[in-house]
């Protein structure tokens, strides 16, 4: 069994993180593409725990911060990760699945492990010194606005950062029973679609030296 699998979900943040991540003693850690999305990413990391099973599970990549105490540049592990765009309506209207009385996952007779709603813890029980935040909203699209940032904040006033994969890998993991954190780098603010204010290295950096902390921690 692999020890531990490391995803990020494009080949751009695999190309910083993965010389600082890759390997390890007896080649006990992997680095993988798990696809940009919520849906490329909970779709792959089922495949790749399929194929494969790792012991644990770690997402790197990049976020963006809802709360200024996030620093752009740092990394943090989060806590917990939410849901939102899976759902009914739009904008406004917008009612996450919960809401309206489903859950993601509703479990089954076949499977012992708890319902999935919309939200989901993702750091494992490991003892670290790593930075935490609380809760990471993964989003179907990223804001690119401030009313799209004022509609997520409606429903997640707690959402520290936002990304587009986290929900998706942790409830992959979740089915496989495999613990999983979620280490992002934050780049750059929530709706700012201005790449030339993004800090997209030194955020990738940030969050392979986090991710390193927790593995060692929890070796």
């Amino acid at each position: 069994m692999l020890r531990h699998l490391i995803l990020v979900p494009t080949d751009r943040e695999r190309q910083i993180v993965g010389p600082h991540l890759e390997g390890g003693m007896g080649a006990s850690r992997r680095v993988e593409l798990c696809g940009f999305g919520l849906v490329a990413a909970a779709a792959r990391t089922s495949q790749l725990l399929a194929r494969d099973p790792a012991a644990r599970v770690t997402l790197v990549g990049i976020a963006g911060r809802f709360d200024d105490r996030l620093v752009v540049g740092s990394a943090y592990r989060f806590d917990e990760v939410a849901c939102y765009g899976v759902g009914v309506g739009s904008g406004d209207n917008f009612m996450g699945a919960e809401a309206v009385g489903w859950v993601q996952w509703p479990g089954d007779p076949a499977d012992p492990r708890r319902e999935i709603g919309d939200l989901t813890p993702c750091a494992t029980a490991a003892a670290s010194t790593a930075p935490r935040a609380g809760l990471l909203l993964s989003s179907c699209a990223a804001a690119a606005s401030d009313d799209d940032v004022r509609q997520r904040r409606r429903l997640y006033p707690a959402a520290m950062a936002e990304d587009m994969e986290g929900f998706g890998v942790a409830l992959a993991c979740r089915l496989h029973g495999v613990p999983v954190d979620i280490v992002r780098g934050i780049s750059n603010t929530v709706g700012d679609r201005d790449k030339a204010r993004w800090r997209v290295e030194i955020a990738l950096e940030a969050a392979a030296a986090v991710a390193l902390t927790l593995m060692v921690d929890a070796s």
